[in-house]
């Protein structure tokens, strides 16, 4: 009876405390001024903040269908995790893939594909031939820019080790170059962003003595002018993920934004940007390209005719495209939602630009903008792009569950965020591997893609393999969407030189 009444008396307690608390969330309610539901309705008005911000994660495991979700859906990311657990990409029954929807991509298969021994492996495309130290790329399919900061340190760690097992490069982002870049020995390209962070002197600007010191870890140098995701802003990583290690790395203050400006002070015009290409190649030797996000032919077509003017010797070595679907761990909605061309049209409209010129040949293209699985990356090469990279896609080999909390430091997987006890959940040797095996199994089926349409390997791609549905029941071969127009014009300026 005793222990009866304890446990009543205890339940009371607690109820009183919850009425109290209660009792000051409907006087809080009632006082404040900023939410009218709140304020007209104390206490049930708080449901409706809790249903609003729940529903993202009910949508995403109840309520979307398997092809409907933004940004990546449910079939997509679920063939990634797959295909990175070595589980492969085999479905039964059917495709839930709509091929009446507008912009889908239908490969035109040969009646004669080819049998297994008449198969070629795809040869390697050299970056910067004519450098002292050229950059051979053996796969189409490689990491995008991902600076340590955005990500975590197992992250990078495990990006680094999985990119070298699977013979692929990985891009440090403009973060600057770390000790887990490094770790797995494989090929780096560095990118130089528009803050120069790790090859920065005291005050700010480019230093040659940093260049040369990156030089002997890294294949490539890529300056940034703009990504898709944020064109016209710089990068910008929250204060509370700049820790200690961030900051000595970037040389900036702990604990404060990192915020790159929205672009190099010292480049208003192409022939400004060839002169920083140019100057890191000469003191590097390393090939040296540049990323940028297009709205328009009209910059593409200018730097050509700047190149020609000074000679092609001052060209890029490689040019990454990106569109402006692409991914950041942090953007103003406006401009990801409104500013710069998908990579759909910027890809082929940079292509058309170099054939133009006659520089196709001479610059290397590389796409990037949600190009996650094997048919994106396919299509890609048909449009003309001679690699493919990819950040998304291997954030989500990293176990990404797409929750959306990048620029907040509270990612569940640990792939964005530098809370040590949600780190602990990835681990750096499983996460390595399933990383290796998403970019192998992405490059196989590229070439499996390029097999059906009777080619020896994925080199072979060109438009007229891939249809593009305009409506339902009707497409177009991609060569008809973009024609060849200057193959004959770049021919004969090639011939005619500078």
């Amino acid at each position: 009876m005793e222990l009866l009444l304890l446990v009543f008396g205890i339940l009371g307690w607690l109820a009183g405390i919850v009425m109290l608390v209660l009792a000051v969330m409907f006087i809080q309610d009632m006082l404040q001024k900023e939410h009218t539901i709140r304020r007209n309705f104390p206490l049930v008005g708080r449901l409706r903040y809790f249903l609003e911000k729940q529903g993202e994660f009910f949508r995403q495991y109840f309520f979307a269908m398997d092809r409907e979700e933004q940004p990546f859906n449910r079939a997509t990311r679920t063939w990634i995790y797959r295909t990175a657990k070595g589980l492969g990409g085999l479905i039964g029954f059917g495709s839930t893939n709509d091929l009446r929807e507008p912009g889908s991509y239908i490969f035109a298969n040969s009646p004669y594909p080819l049998l297994e021994e008449e198969y070629e492996p795809s040869p390697p495309l050299v970056i910067g031939p004519d450098c002292p130290r050229p950059f051979p790329v053996p796969r189409p399919f490689n990491v995008s820019g991902m600076s340590f900061g955005a990500l975590s340190a197992p992250a990078v760690r495990a990006l680094s080790i999985g990119a070298a097992e699977a013979g692929i490069w990985i891009n440090t982002g403009e973060g600057g170059l770390s000790s887990y870049h490094l770790e797995g020995g494989g090929d780096i390209i560095f990118q130089i962003g528009t803050a120069k962070y790790g090859v920065r002197d005291a005050e700010g600007r480019l230093s040659d003595e940093r260049l040369r010191e990156v030089a002997k870890q890294v294949r490539a140098f890529e300056i940034k002018l703009s990504q898709g995701a944020k064109p016209g802003r710089g990068g910008v990583l929250p204060a509370h993920k700049v820790t200690v290690e961030i900051a000595r790395i970037r040389g900036i203050p702990v604990g404060r934004v990192s915020s790159s400006p929205n672009r190099h002070v010292e480049i208003k015009t192409p022939d400004d940007l060839l002169d920083m290409i140019q100057h890191v190649r000469e003191v590097t030797g390393r090939p040296v390209g540049f990323k940028m996000a297009l709205g328009s032919a009209i910059y593409p077509r200018a730097l050509c005719e700047a190149i020609w003017r000074r000679g092609v010797p001052s060209a890029p070595d490689f040019i990454t495209v990106d569109g402006g679907e692409a991914g950041s761990g942090a953007a103003p909605q406006v401009l990801a939602d409104h500013v710069a061309l998908p990579v759909t049209e910027a890809l082929p409209l940079l292509v058309d630009v170099l054939l133009e010129h006659g520089l196709r040949e001479r610059i290397r293209v590389i796409a990037s903008g949600k190009l996650v699985d094997s048919g994106r990356v396919a299509w890609a090469l048909c449009a003309g792009a001679d690699f493919v990279v990819s950040g998304r896609g291997f954030m989500f080999a990293l176990g990404c569950i797409q929750s959306l909390q990048c620029p907040h430091n509270t990612c569940p997987t640990g792939v964005t965020t530098h809370n040590e006890r949600l780190q602990k959940g990835l681990v750096v040797e499983d996460k390595a591997k399933r990383v290796a095996s998403y970019a192998h199994w992405v490059n196989h089926e590229v070439d499996l893609l390029a097999h059906s349409c009777g080619l020896a390997n994925a080199r072979g791609f060109r438009r007229g393999h891939v249809r593009i549905v305009q409506s339902a029941g009707h497409s177009l071969p991609l060569d008809e969407i973009y024609p060849y127009r200057f193959a004959n014009q770049k021919r004969a300026r090639s011939r005619a030189g500078p």
